[in-house]
């Protein structure tokens, strides 16, 4: 990765001194040592890979309005820690009077690399005083973890949604937060997880003119993609007939279809389409690498890339 190409001055990880020869997370392929313990600036395009957590995080990242979820600490002998898609003035970190501490999502970042973005709010949290917060994560409260360093890899989040951000209090408003709950709440848009086997990160969304359905996918976007065009070409990449694959985007790394949906329909009325389409998805993902793309399928590929976005 060359400087023209680092776009955004950023931390991602360790010293240089720490662990100098392991891969760099930014990505390159390079060693720790030879890319960003160089002190090159550099953003981490996949900054929650290998956690199972991952689409989980990207939804509370980008699209989650009002969602909470308790991290799944290494060994946690702690107290527990609470993720929000958002807080109060899009705190990076606060600690309530009571001590719990929770850490935000949708927060400004001033780093490349998010998931040390919340190590280090996490850090400042465990010894912050109650009732304080952080407004941005900045030098002085980054450390040389990242998330990957203190999550069990192999546990998801479990992700409550909320139909308002009533849970910000814990006691009786003041006129100041009262004014700021409305103006939070007037913005939410109704959304509900899709539950079903095989179906993990998909969420309904009304926008008050169109109802989608954003999945975010674990896959790596080529494989995902190969898999996407062979089910279109078939004919098989809508979730029913009330619904019609709009796109997708690219988010920290992964890919995020959606689709539009009939406004009609209650969101609970998606999780068999969309039991039956994670079904047809894993098959069409077994076959990539035993049986390459036909020309039909390649021309399927380029139309549906030419329905992407990048978010980040």
């Amino acid at each position: 990765m060359g400087r023209k190409q680092r776009t955004r001055a950023a931390t991602a990880v360790a010293d240089a001194g720490e662990n100098p020869r392991r891969p760099c997370p930014c990505g390159s392929g390079k060693r720790y040592k030879n890319c960003h313990g160089a002190g090159d600036d550099v953003i981490v395009i996949r900054p929650f890979e290998g956690l199972a957590a991952e689409p989980d995080l990207i939804a509370m990242r980008e699209f989650l309005p009002s969602a909470t979820a308790e991290l799944p600490l290494r060994g946690s002998d702690g107290d527990p820690v609470t993720l929000a898609s958002v807080l109060p003035g899009a705190s990076a970190a606060l600690v309530r009077d009571t001590g719990e501490q929770l850490l935000g999502m949708q927060v400004q970042t001033r780093s490349g690399d998010l998931s040390a973005d919340l190590a280090g709010a996490l850090s400042w949290a465990r010894t912050a005083e109650a009732g304080s917060s952080l407004p941005v994560v900045g030098p002085s409260t980054r450390t040389s973890e990242r998330l990957q360093d203190l999550l069990d890899p192999e546990i998801p989040l479990e992700v409550t949604l909320h139909r308002d951000f009533s849970w910000w209090l814990t006691g009786e408003p003041d006129a100041e937060e009262s004014a700021a709950l409305e103006r939070a709440n007037s913005v939410i848009l109704p959304t509900d997880r899709v539950d079903a086997p095989g179906v993990r990160a998909a969420y309904w969304v009304d926008t008050g003119t169109k109802a989608h359905l954003r999945w975010v996918r674990p896959e790596p976007e080529d494989r995902l993609m190969a898999a996407l065009a062979r089910l279109s070409e078939r004919g098989q990449l809508e979730l029913s007939e009330d619904s019609k694959y709009a796109g997708s985007f690219r988010a920290h790394g992964l890919l995020v279809p959606v689709w539009d949906l009939d406004r009609e329909m209650h969101s609970s009325e998606w999780a068999e389409p969309a039991a039956t389409f994670a079904a047809r998805l894993d098959e069409a993902l077994s076959g990539i690498d035993d049986e390459p793309l036909t020309v039909a399928e390649h021309r399927a590929r380029d139309v549906l890339a030419g329905k992407q976005i990048t978010l980040r």
